[in-house]
């Protein structure tokens, strides 16, 4: 599966008998928001962490009072939604990307050609019921007016919503003052030409149909096409979809294809026999928006939330991240549970540094918006292994472990894991308190579990998506055991039995 873009104008012999007879039954394409109500139900699609897919479900009811779906295809939920709770979507915390679907197809019988298939995309384009997804579109861009999101610089892979990546060099403006055109230009005017007669000369064309622009006073609006595929019993690449379909509704509309200044992204998810067409009401992924000081492994702002969820914060909790890297998971807390009161801390400076510029980051926007200056988090440079806290005084443990890959090793995980786990069992509460830890090293975390056993149990874990690797989020509860009674934690920090020895060189081979 991958994810590619119409890059090329393709010229389709679309019957001119077919497209007066759309343009003769289907409704206006120009509609006035003013006469129509903003309350219409619409359905909005998400993309989110893969693996959390229900804990975003969870927060749709909770603050939208929706009952959301998960889709087949892993990553993605779908929500009915009236359109002035719009704004409200782009709230929460555990979307990545949102887009309003034009039409969903739970069981799209696909052709055996490739032929036929190009054939139903050119059908398909001309009967969808885009006119209320271009209402949304477009009142979803003043909504980002109103908002103020700064402009989008590279489009990042996807990591974990989905197993599909994108590449672009060039700027995509998400300035709503440049996206918002007048509906006009969805209206096909009688003044254009024919669409079953094309010039041969595409140079010439172009320079006819900006004469026709200029003249009218209409901008036509730009847009790309963009495929996400899964399966194997598709006679087709996601690039022929992307083309064959881009090139349809390109020429339903006599929009101009532009794969990076574009104004409209239609995307086109299939996923075995589901198809969904959608409009982008994302130009920029929403995980972006509590960092700006990256390190080399931010976790995303959205996956660090669907972790705070699990282990779900308490009023006066006490809330702590012994490796916070750039402090996504704190910052996150801190948004959400103020009531709670976080620390974070690391062993290297620079990282610390970047945490306490994130916070000052959060502290300044939220005192220009109005808030209270201030929130309940502190920074502290520390040592794992030896955490200057009070034993049994923390609620919750949670943090994004090193994986072995761009932090660390997996030879020093074998030693670091068990010590980490000792001396979070110290300062956390026996019997109420609780972890949750991500890791890709598996093998070697659940050894260190084992050999933790008498202080910790593990509750559940939820499989993810992080940048492509499949990794772990492991929920662990406290026993009631009090530390320092039992033969795990009475070792020395910085030793191991010779049985945990024996252990970790076998696990290695």
């Amino acid at each position: 599966s991958c994810t590619v873009y119409a890059t090329t104008l393709i010229k389709y012999d679309l019957s001119c008998e077919l497209y007066q007879k759309k343009r003769q039954t289907s409704e206006p394409y120009l509609v006035d928001l003013g006469e129509k109500e903003l309350d219409q139900t619409v359905t909005i699609g998400a993309t989110v962490p893969t693996g959390f897919e229900h804990t975003a479900a969870e927060e749709v009811q909770e603050k939208l009072e929706a009952t959301a779906r998960v889709s087949k295809n892993r990553g993605r939920i779908y929500f009915d939604i009236t359109t002035d709770k719009l704004f409200k979507v782009h709230q929460l915390k555990s979307l990545d990307n949102l887009f309003v679907v034009v039409k969903d197809y739970d069981d799209y019988q696909f052709k055996t050609t490739k032929e036929e298939v190009q054939l139903d995309w050119q059908e398909l384009a001309t009967k969808l019921p885009w006119t209320n997804a271009l209402e949304v579109w477009k009142l979803n861009n003043s909504i980002k007016k109103k908002k103020g999101r700064r402009k989008r610089t590279n489009p990042t892979k996807s990591d974990q919503c989905g197993n599909f990546s994108t590449k672009s060099t060039d700027t995509v403006p998400s300035d709503p003052e440049e996206l918002l055109v007048d509906l006009e230009a969805l209206e096909v005017k009688e003044n254009q030409r024919d669409v079953s007669s094309q010039p041969e000369d595409d140079s010439e064309e172009e320079k006819h149909s900006e004469i026709q622009d200029q003249e009218s006073g209409v901008t036509p609006l730009k847009f790309r096409v963009t495929c996400n595929r899964a399966g194997d019993k598709h006679c087709f690449t996601s690039n022929d979809a992307a083309r064959d379909f881009g090139g349809a509704v390109q020429e339903f509309f006599q929009w101009k294809a532009d794969m990076t200044k574009f104004d409209v992204e239609v995307l086109l998810n299939i996923h075995n026999n589901e198809v969904v067409v959608g409009i982008a009401l994302t130009v920029e992924s929403l995980h972006r928006r509590n960092i700006t000081h990256f390190g080399p492994t931010t976790l995303r702002s959205t996956l660090a939330y669907g972790m705070l969820r699990l282990c779900k914060p308490q009023v006066s909790d006490v809330i702590v991240d012994p490796m916070c890297g750039t402090g996504a998971i704190p910052l996150e807390g801190v948004m959400e549970w103020q009531n709670s009161f976080f620390l974070a801390g690391d062993n290297n400076g620079t990282a610390v540094s970047r945490s306490v510029n994130n916070i000052k980051h959060i502290v300044k926007r939220t005192h220009d918006e109005g808030s209270p200056s201030g929130l309940p988090l502190d920074i502290v440079q520390w040592d794992l292994c030896n955490l200057p806290m009070r034993s049994s005084s923390v609620d919750i443990i949670i943090t994004d472990m090193p994986f072995g890959k761009r932090m660390g090793s997996k030879k020093k995980n074998w030693e670091l894991y068990p010590l980490c786990l000792r001396e979070m069992a110290r300062v956390c509460k026996p019997g109420t308190g609780k972890a949750v830890l991500l890791t890709q090293d598996k093998k070697c975390f659940l050894k260190a579990l084992l050999q933790m056993e008498g202080l910790w149990r593990k509750s559940h874990t939820v499989w993810v998506n992080v940048g492509g690797l499949h990794a772990g989020v492991f929920v662990l509860k406290r026993t009631a055991v009090v530390f320092g009674t039992t033969s795990e934690d009475v070792m020395e920090p910085h030793t191991a039995t010779g049985s945990q020895k024996e252990n970790m060189k076998d696990a290695s081979q």
